[in-house]
């Protein structure tokens, strides 16, 4: 069922003829969950990529605050292109269109998390920087699920 252009039941895709995701079976398995399971799904892989890039670059030296911000541009990329393909349905826009509209609400859901990261970092998680990246990465997730539904993939209207 859909209200307003928020997504609560099952996906029904509205690929055009052609387009990428039409006849994915990967795409075709998933639909049958609803977009914001897909959704933590994804961003359940895009944390695993995001602690693991931190983790690495924290054993080779790396500051805290530096390793985030790699680890995030790391974890954003894969989080986009899954989300595309896996839990947002076509919007009708260039994929360079969308890529601008994704990166602007990624800016905004990663500013919220690096900042409440950066502040327990710096204070009372220095000890364990692994537990101050999942908070602020589950304060953008509220951020980042809302702004990609209704703003970055969110299908153009015609006029």
């Amino acid at each position: 069922m859909r209200g307003s252009n928020v997504e609560f039941g099952p996906g029904q895709r509205a690929t055009p003829a052609g387009a990428a995701a039409a006849g994915d079976p990967l795409r075709d398995h998933v639909e049958v969950l609803p977009r914001p399971v897909r959704f933590l799904a994804v961003g359940g892989l895009g944390l695993i990529t995001d602690l693991s890039v931190f983790s690495a670059l924290i054993a080779h030296g790396v500051g805290p605050l530096a390793a985030r911000v790699l680890s995030l541009a790391a974890a954003t990329l894969l989080t986009w292109r899954l989300n595309r393909a896996l839990t947002f349905d076509y919007s009708g826009r260039r994929p360079a269109d969308e890529a601008v509209r994704y990166a602007t609400v990624a800016v905004a859901a990663q500013a919220i998390s690096y900042t409440i990261f950066a502040a327990l970092v710096l204070t009372v998680l220095s000890a364990i920087p692994q537990l101050a990246v999942l908070i602020g990465a589950a304060a953008g997730a509220f951020v980042s699920y809302s702004g990609q539904a209704l703003f970055a993939f969110r299908p153009r209207r015609h006029a």
